[in-house]
């Protein structure tokens, strides 16, 4: 282990100590002044700290609770890219459990291997459609579509999941203005211009939209700014379009994965070598100069190192989204995340800006 990282690890686990201790001490007094406030017996340290744990794993460790299914029978459910990943495996999914899916494909045309799997169900339940979320014309072809093959479109359209996304890597030196706009015209402005399109069919129905965020949304990184910035303006619009869609009925959800690389391929070793090699090629030579090929080359190893990593199974994506979907009282936000991730996004969003960059960077 690095020095650096050694140091850094140091650090997490004193920090774990220190706040565990200040619980142990700080708990315990506060709940006996709470106590003494109502009348009630004092606790000791021992039930403190088992309070504590036993909030933790309820908050944490436990199935969700039931909170009632809508029924599926007739109801409709248009999810943008299909063509891989997450996208597809919803596709398929949502079919199964019985709802009739539009699934939004961005290589229809060309004969896309994503489209041609799903056009194999051969159902009148499975649609796909060309879809390019940058354009237009395609959503609203698309949307018109749709608003066709619904069994009836005065009920409306239950629920979109705005899944199509791309990611890339790149400090900010190295990351042209292109790369930011072509990122965000996916990620951020795609999700806006879908939802646009279908929420009258969505009020109609008193139905659900779902966007695809990231735990990126919450908390930036090295190395990967355009993406941040187009997944904290998903996180953005969700929330405004939550606050006015309260008066319709329309429930508006935010998925947050983690780290699936290993279970959607959307990095591989040949994508790093390819983007590293723009990204040199292409930068200022003012910044190559100042940065220097070592810096560059250690942090592309770092980004290699991501690949294959992370969950190799998409089921707690799946399940989240079709939870919020599905339940009648769906979450706000879902966070299918890996402990250690979930960990470090509470560490960045709840503490002091200081006190978080001095942990984890």
């Amino acid at each position: 282990m690095a020095p650096h990282s050694a140091f850094r690890s140091l650090l997490l686990v004193s920090f774990s100590v220190f706040l565990t201790v200040a619980l142990g001490v700080g708990l315990p007094a506060i709940l006996n002044a709470s106590m003494r406030t109502v009348g009630l017996p004092e606790t000791s340290v021992t039930e403190c700290i088992v309070m504590l744990y036993l909030l933790f794993v309820l908050y944490v460790a436990t199935p969700r609770i039931p909170r009632g299914l809508v029924e599926v029978q007739g109801k409709a459910v248009f999810i943008t890219g299909c063509d891989s990943g997450f996208g597809r495996a919803l596709a398929k999914h949502l079919h199964e459990l019985g709802f009739t899916v539009f699934a939004g494909c961005l290589l229809k045309d060309d004969g896309g291997e994503g489209a041609k799997e799903l056009e194999e169900f051969r159902s009148d339940r499975m649609n796909v459609v060309q879809l390019d979320v940058c354009s237009d014309e395609q959503v609203n072809r698309a949307v018109e579509d749709v608003k066709r093959k619904l069994a009836d479109s005065e009920k409306g359209l239950w629920a979109v999941v705005n899944n199509a996304g791309v990611s890339t890597f790149g400090e900010v030196e190295f990351t042209s203005m292109d790369t930011y706009k072509q990122v965000s015209e996916v990620n951020l402005w795609g999700t806006i211009r879908v939802t646009k399109a279908v929420l009258p069919l969505i009020r109609r129905a008193k139905g659900r939209v779902v966007n695809l965020a990231s735990m990126y949304g919450r908390m930036g990184n090295i190395m990967r700014s355009s993406y941040c910035i187009s997944k904290y303006g998903v996180e953005a619009f969700s929330d405004c379009l939550r606050y006015e869609m309260k008066a319709w009925g329309v429930k508006v959800s935010v998925i947050e994965p983690g780290n699936f690389i290993a279970a959607t391929g959307i990095l591989t070793r040949d994508v790093v070598a390819s983007t590293a090699n723009k990204l040199w090629k292409e930068a200022p030579s003012q910044v190559k100069e100042d940065y220097g090929k070592a810096h560059f080359d250690q942090h592309v190893a770092l980004m290699r190192s991501y690949c294959n990593s992370g969950q190799k199974d998409v089921a707690p994506v799946l399940d989240a989204i079709t939870d919020a979907i599905r339940s009648k009282h769906p979450y706000t936000r879902y966070t299918p995340q890996e402990p250690h991730w979930w960990i470090r996004m509470q560490l960045m969003t709840h503490l002091p800006g200081a006190v978080s960059d001095f942990l984890y960077f």
